[in-house]
């Protein structure tokens, strides 16, 4: 904690002069430019304490020796993290490239031996993972280094829930007889509450996407090792409550912008200290609501470590549905809404497959047309399998006479009323402007939909236009 107080001004004394700060934007709440890599604080001191505690000659040294391999490697991957986390910091790093190098940080720990092999619940069941230890050890690391970095939105949120979590670690480490993993917690508890003082609102330095990766995957990683030594699943079930409030916040955005369809990688202003913010709330005043749910998750929670066999699940069953409440109760989630945009999702999903196998169809006939005439057919037998209200196409004789050629869906009249209208460019052989076809799609319950069979019959006429006919057409 010492070091961290020491180390902060002067990071943030050099991201100044280095104009690395955080400016404002629509999602983000601070004012002013703030410094946006203190995470360079925190690693500093909790890495400078210790390698000063496992070179002392002394038990935990002596316990170090018998995890060194995984501990080096752990601090390394972590280190690579954060190192892509500083390079986004300063300049900028896409998404996907800061997802793969997560990625690989995880499977190098996974070489290591650093993996979730077993979910064991007491003596009720031991569910061994095998092969599939890979991925699930990788979906877990990810998962929650990106957790960690998604709800840091708030001045000491981030940083405070994971102080919380460095604590529960702690005790658990100790209370299985740990020492260097509950030293390693402890030097990062010191870190986070040095580097709180600068943080908590008003901040005046953030900890960027170097603090929040290196926090998640240490974290991580750390829960895996305690849960590997321990032989139980209180080991990942604990961090996991701790880290409850980030958890849930990264599963139901995903959830969120995976039913608008929109990219998950996405920014948006519809995470939970958002939410409590647009509710009316401070900062302050959000981050210690937060702190309060983190902490009585938390205090709930350790009553896994004296719990035996099927009370061990229903405790963590009963602090997963508090946290959700919370969610639920501020707004981030609601069961009637999503059933809703998923059957949306999956009507629209059925007629784009409809419209797609109607636009084949059309494809066969119009690649048949020899004539103007065969062509014209096969376009309103299109319009018809499209269920178009109407279509036309004026036309210029070779006399200089005007005709315009039409087609109506006969009955019955469509659903709804409501239709869209474009106008469709058709090329042809003479000089001139291309011909305008003229064409008008019901909604029926969705403009998205009128609007893709409007997009799919486009298609159509520019890859089979009357230009493409036979010059003798």
């Amino acid at each position: 904690m010492a070091l961290s107080l020491g180390l902060t001004p002067l990071v943030a004394r050099l991201a100044r002069a280095r104009k690395l700060v955080d400016h404002t934007d629509a999602r983000k709440v601070h004012s002013g430019d703030i410094p946006r890599i203190g995470g360079v604080a925190i690693i500093g001191a909790m890495v400078a304490i210790m390698i000063a505690v496992i070179t002392v000659d002394s038990g935990v040294g002596r316990s170090f020796d018998a995890i060194r391999g995984r501990i080096i490697a752990m601090l390394a991957a972590a280190g690579f993290v954060a190192s892509v986390g500083l390079i986004d910091d300063v300049r900028g790093v896409r998404a996907s490239l800061k997802l793969l190098a997560q990625v690989a940080a995880a499977v190098a720990l996974c070489a290591f031996g650093v993996r979730i092999r077993a979910l064991a619940v007491g003596s009720l069941f031991t569910l061994e993972l095998g092969w599939l230890s890979w991925p699930v050890t990788v979906f877990w690391i990810v998962g929650i280094t990106n957790a960690v970095n998604l709800i840091d939105g708030l001045d000491g949120l981030a940083a405070g829930i994971c102080a919380a979590t460095c604590a529960v670690i702690a005790v658990f480490a100790l209370y299985t007889g740990q020492p260097v993993m509950a030293v390693l917690m402890l030097a990062l508890l010191g870190s986070l509450v040095g580097f709180l003082y600068f943080n908590f609102n008003p901040a005046k330095i953030f900890m960027g996407d170097c603090g929040t990766y290196f926090l998640g995957f240490i974290l991580a990683t750390s829960s895996i090792l305690c849960a590997t030594k321990a032989s139980t699943i209180v080991g990942l079930a604990l961090p996991s409550l701790a880290l409850g409030v980030p958890i849930f916040d990264t599963f139901f955005s995903i959830l969120r912008r995976f039913l608008e369809r929109r990219s998950i990688f996405g920014p948006d202003r519809g995470h939970i200290h958002h939410r409590l913010i647009d509710m009316g709330l401070r900062q302050r005043h959000v981050v210690l609501l937060l702190y309060g749910v983190t902490l009585v998750a938390t205090v709930l929670g350790m009553f896994m470590m004296i719990a035996r066999d099927l009370a061990v699940v229903l405790v963590f069953a009963c602090v997963v549905l508090l946290v959700v409440l919370v969610f639920r109760i501020v707004g981030s989630v609601s069961l009637r809404e999503t059933i809703a945009s998923i059957q949306r999702n999956l009507a629209i999903a059925r007629v784009a497959h409809a419209q797609k196998r109607e636009f084949e169809n059309a494809e066969l006939r119009l690649r048949q047309a020899g004539s103007f005439d065969d062509w014209w057919q096969a376009v309103c037998a299109a319009a018809g399998e499209i269920q178009f209200v109407s279509l036309s196409l004026s036309l210029t004789n070779r006399d200089g006479t005007s005709r315009e050629l039409v087609w109506r869906r006969p009955a019955p009249e469509p659903a709804s009323h409501a239709v869209v209208a474009a106008s469709v460019p058709v090329r042809h052989r003479r000089p001139g402007p291309p011909l305008e076809a003229l064409i008008s799609a019901p909604v029926n319950g969705s403009l998205e939909s009128a609007g893709h069979q409007v997009a799919l019959f486009g298609r159509l006429l520019d890859q089979y236009s009357i230009a493409d006919l036979p010059a003798t057409a």
